[in-house]
């Protein structure tokens, strides 16, 4: 369906940045652990369920979305450090956990082992659905493993991954595209602002224009997927873990550097590439 007219984008933008803030994945301190537990042990790795007594059936709710992520996940590998899920029973205790202020949204926080998460029973008024939970931590998930994949404890966080690959990745598995802005949104993003590349500069945009970055770290990703293959995403991991940093891994597995991927991802949005048949250049284009 056509979306047309600046408040259809205003609208596409703000379901962006709502997800966006919904959840993350960053350090943050850890904190002692509720007194009930539950431990899931699956082929793919060991998950321990942190929850107070009054949020059993959030736990249940998170075990599930758990247990579902797990197919998705396969195509990356298993977990090779048990991931802790701890459930706290609203907003407040979840900034104090992930040392966030002021995030209204944020409902769920990520880390190599650790998952912060908001009780679904208080992200609505009504509580959430299992499908919600579900996509939700399949997100996660997809984080906590990234790192994992690439490194030990003592190395998975300096491997210089970018915004838009950690992002791209997670959106890609969880199968979140219906939220991100459309490639059309994205090329006339790109035409509109001429010096601003949303990959590339995610870091410094990331503030001003959330949902452009999330979405172009979505279609970025599916891309670097669609035209190297997933085998390609796994030795780059796979590369990373025997000590590479993400540049050398990625030009050892796609066979070009990191921004010469990105040039073509850029031109390929742009120029609308995507629509199919003869691409032409727009006269106003940069040369």
């Amino acid at each position: 369906m056509r979306r047309g007219g600046h408040d259809g984008r205003g609208r596409r933008h703000a379901l962006v940045l709502v997800l966006g803030l919904m959840s993350a994945c960053a350090a943050a301190p850890r904190l002692t652990l509720p007194a009930t537990n539950d431990t899931l042990v699956l082929p793919a790795g060991q998950f321990r369920l942190a929850f107070p007594p009054r949020e059993a059936e959030a736990a249940g709710m998170v075990r599930l979305a758990v247990e579902h992520a797990m197919p998705r996940l396969a195509r990356w590998g298993a977990f090779e450090a048990p991931v802790t899920l701890v459930i706290h029973p609203d907003h407040e205790s979840l900034e104090v956990a992930a040392n966030r202020s002021g995030y209204d949204f944020l409902r769920v926080w990520a880390r190599d082992e650790q998952i912060e998460i908001q009780s679904p029973r208080t992200w609505t008024p009504s509580g959430a659905a299992p499908a919600q939970v579900d996509e939700v931590l399949l997100h996660e998930l997809t984080h906590s493993l990234m790192f994992q994949r690439v490194g030990d404890a003592r190395t998975r966080m300096h491997k210089a991954i970018p915004l838009w690959f950690r992002e791209g990745m997670a959106y890609f598995t969880a199968e979140q595209g219906y939220r991100a802005l459309s490639l059309e949104d994205l090329a006339r993003y790109l035409h509109e602002h001429p010096t601003v590349d949303p990959v590339a500069q995610a870091d410094r945009i990331y503030r001003e224009d959330n949902a452009v970055v999330y979405s172009a770290a979505y279609h970025a990703f599916t891309f670097l997927v669609r035209r190297y293959g997933e085998d390609a995403v796994r030795d780059m991991l796979q590369r990373m873990r025997q000590g590479a940093q993400f540049p050398e891994a990625f030009e050892h597995a796609v066979g070009i550097p990191v921004d010469a991927f990105l040039r073509d991802f850029h031109r390929y949005v742009y120029l609308r590439g995507f629509k199919g048949g003869r691409i032409t250049r727009p006269v106003t284009a940069d040369p």
